[in-house]
């Protein structure tokens, strides 16, 4: 298993297309999961498009294929909020439990520079893995929504 990164500094693949990447975090990240479109965002986002502050894309490479993904977006908030959150995380259904969740989650923590926040439901056995590598729930996140 190779772990590619990409950010604003690296560029797009031309095999491993920022949309590519997308689609397969669509297709695997299951019941957490949000629109393609949301996940393009956070990508877009991540690699600095239209001056944003820019963040990276860590994906999990078996032969030719994505066997996991993980985007993490820069805060612009350092010394009151954590400086990057996890957006998303996903691994291939066939390739989960065999370390590639792990490995991608180690490598977003190496290439951060500075604190890391990520969300995660309380049913999701990928909590598991977070607590594991040292993560702590400090907070209950709540939201408000203006009605559209």
């Amino acid at each position: 298993m190779d772990i590619r990164t990409y950010d604003s500094r690296s560029g797009e693949d031309p095999v491993f297309t920022l949309d590519r990447i997308a689609a397969f975090l669509h297709k695997h990240l299951d019941q957490f999961g949000d629109p393609v479109t949301h996940i393009r965002n956070a990508i877009g986002y991540a690699m600095s498009e239209d001056g944003r502050p820019g963040g990276f894309v860590n994906i999990a490479i078996e032969e030719d294929d994505i066997i996991g993904a993980v985007v993490v977006n820069r805060t612009g908030m350092e010394g009151y909020i954590p400086d990057n959150i996890l957006v998303y995380i996903a691994v291939d259904r066939s390739k989960r439990g065999h370390g590639a969740g792990k490995k991608l989650m180690q490598a977003a923590m190496s290439a951060a520079e500075g604190a890391v926040a990520l969300h995660v439901e309380p049913d999701n056995p990928a909590r598991y893995l977070y607590e594991k590598l040292g993560f702590t729930n400090k907070y209950l996140e709540m939201r408000w929504y203006p009605e559209a």
